[in-house]
């Protein structure tokens, strides 16, 4: 069935409508154009240590050769990788692409319950670990089907003397290094030593293998891993890349990495399509530490950035950001979780760049929707389905609604997931027969082809049998100047079934509820106004800084 496009008469200039997927058959094809292209840039920097792409080969080769000459793991074989961002990041996982295996990332700050759980539903043999978090892992060995196990120290890569020290100081100062006993560990420097004596063969690597076994959050249960082929992963680098390539400079690029490698949206924007660019990325380790992330900035000018919004609003909210060079910064990209309008525009302001929103799925490589890059000003929506894909709003009976109806929006293209990881029925309830992929996001479309998220089905609230969604509740009490965050959820009501509820962080500490309630009565219909204000220090976030609804719900 075709769809109506209205979408493409408003593209950027210079914008295709498809792209060529099959331009790269794999990533490391891909990389190593890069580095033909590039060789002696640098490729990632991390605690002012650089590698260029010449070494990004040549290391991510010997772990290659490691992982088959002498681990013997055949094609297909999942390798799990738990670090934050750090330079053995990139290596490790070039270096599992290159030798036609499968990367399972897996978020450093798992408990043991949920570690087990990926370790166990992905059949991971091999796990490469950081120190900070390798006792997690030796609690849960017994009880999975990991075979070998990988240790290195966040210092491991930054050479003499910087390296040593930095690992003593975390390990003996900061005491941020628990005791752990996994006796047949192999050091990763090691894996380094014992790959280069071996040859790398020559691995077929074909655009339907699986690439990343990537799990998604679990909102609607237990945690579920998409099967990402080389084919989805390159065709919305391909996508992505047509997009922002008018706005980028090929081996001039700065970008600034504060989301973890291990997540899709930075996995693919600054991993993928900005190495195809031979930009120079510069790994943050710990953004949440917002004193030393703008410290960090302030070294050398960037060219972008990207981030979600808990990010852009706590740098914005850090003393000497203001005083950062934003000269040759032209792009900065916004995901992961709705933008809202107060921080866009005070990014801006202080920046003088606009904070582009994006939207996009794990399930979807992640990106989907992106905003055209010449966006004068925030404008609320998620943008334009980007080349080769189609996106429509269906009811809850599967039919598309016209423009201007609020529905599920579903998206359809080369970078949607193969499905999920040995689970044919929730394969099944998330891509229909047709191949659009349920996205569980409401949402509607303007007459132009732009999208606009109205909520999460699940975070949808209920009161009196009107739909209120939170993220028009929280956008207008992020307006108050005297507000750092905020997040609303629906409570359970007799009276009306459901009623909103505020969780607040002040940033001005005399700020009360009867103001939050003066300003919500003056800008929000009755049924949306909030009936619970709660303050709090801090609100839950997931390991990328979205704020979990959930926890704040108690589900």
């Amino acid at each position: 069935m075709t769809i109506e496009r209205p979408w493409l008469a408003h593209y950027p200039a210079g914008v295709p409508a498809e792209i060529d997927v099959d331009q790269y058959p794999s990533i490391p094809a891909m990389l190593d154009e890069s580095i033909r292209l590039y060789r002696d840039r640098p490729a990632f920097s991390n605690m002012g240590k650089c590698i260029t792409y010449g070494e990004v080969e040549t290391l991510s080769n010997r772990f290659a050769a490691y992982l088959l000459g002498e681990l013997r793991l055949k094609k297909g074989d999942r390798v799990a990788i738990m670090m934050p961002n750090c330079l053995q990041y990139p290596i490790a996982t070039f270096g599992v692409l290159r030798a036609g295996l499968t990367v399972v990332n897996v978020n450093p700050m798992y408990t043991a319950r949920e570690l087990k759980h990926q370790m166990v539903d992905s059949g991971a043999s091999v796990i490469l670990v950081l120190d900070n978090f390798a006792r997690t892992v030796q609690e849960v060995l017994p009880e999975t089907s990991l075979q070998h196990v990988i240790t290195t120290g966040l210092g491991d890569m930054l050479g003499f003397p910087k390296g040593p020290i930095v690992n003593f100081v975390l390990r003996y100062v900061k005491k941020m290094v628990p005791d752990y006993d996994l006796p047949s560990a192999v050091r990763f420097r090691d894996t380094l030593a014992l790959g280069a004596r071996h040859e790398l063969p020559e691995v077929s690597i074909g655009p339907e293998d699986i690439a990343f076994l990537q799990y998604t959050g679990g909102t609607t249960g237990v945690a579920k891993g998409a099967m990402l082929t080389h084919r989805n992963l390159v065709a919305n680098m391909q996508q992505a890349s047509a997009w922002v390539g008018g706005n980028a400079r090929p081996g001039e690029e700065v970008i600034i990495t504060a989301l973890p490698l291990y997540h899709i949206f930075a996995l693919t924007a600054n991993g993928l399509v900005f190495t195809k660019f031979g930009a120079k990325n510069i790994l943050i380790t710990n953004p949440r530490d917002m004193p030393g992330f703008v410290k960090e900035l302030r070294r050398e000018p960037f060219t972008a950035i990207t981030g979600v919004n808990t990010l852009f609003n706590g740098l914005l909210n850090t003393p000497g950001f203001d005083q950062v060079d934003f000269s040759k910064l032209h792009l900065t990209l916004g995901g992961g979780m709705a933008v809202q309008r107060a921080v866009a525009e005070r990014w801006k302001k202080v920046t003088g760049v606009t904070l582009v929103e994006a939207y996009g799925l794990t399930e979807t490589s992640p990106a989907a929707c992106i905003n055209p890059m010449d966006l004068a000003e925030y404008n609320g929506s998620i943008g334009l389905p980007i080349p080769s894909t189609d996106a429509c709003i269906k009811d809850e009976d599967g039919n598309m609604l016209p423009v201007g109806e609020v529905g599920e929006l579903c998206i359809r293209g080369p970078q949607v997931m193969k499905g999920y990881w040995n689970r044919p029925e929730d394969t099944a309830a998330a891509i229909d027969a047709d191949g659009w992929l349920h996205t569980g996001d409401m949402a509607k479309m303007d007459e132009n082809g732009f999208f606009y998220i109205v909520d999460r089905k699940k975070d949808m609230i209920l009161v009196s049998g009107f739909n209120v969604y939170p993220n028009e509740i929280e956008d207008v009490i992020a307006m108050m100047p005297e507000v750092l965050e905020v997040a609303a959820v629906g409570v359970p009501d007799e009276r009306s079934g459901e009623v909103v509820k505020l969780v607040i962080v002040k940033k001005d500490p005399a700020l009360t509820a009867e103001q939050v309630k003066a300003h919500a009565r003056a800008n929000l219909t009755g049924y949306k106004q909030p009936k619970i204000i709660e303050f709090r220090d801090e609100l839950p976030k997931s390991n990328v800084g979205k704020i979990l609804r959930r926890e704040l719900r108690g589900d």
